[in-house]
């Protein structure tokens, strides 16, 4: 039983992260009044998240029904 659970685990974990790539992207922060913020050296704040991009197929066009 033990066996079996530890292969669901492996097999679910390894299907989650097929495909992709992660890359960041970063933003600058914004403040109620819509200007940039910026910390106590005077740079720009910024927002950064990771998010996965997928690579787009190539489909041939649908035909136009008649």
């Amino acid at each position: 039983m033990k066996k079996l659970l530890l292969l669901l685990c492996l097999t679910a974990s390894t299907a989650a992260f097929a495909g992709g790539i992660v890359e960041t992207v970063c933003h600058d922060k914004l403040d109620k009044k819509g200007q940039v913020v910026k910390d106590k050296t005077g740079q720009v704040v910024q927002d950064c998240k990771k998010i996965k991009v997928h690579k787009k197929l190539e489909a041939t066009p649908v035909p136009e029904k008649k």
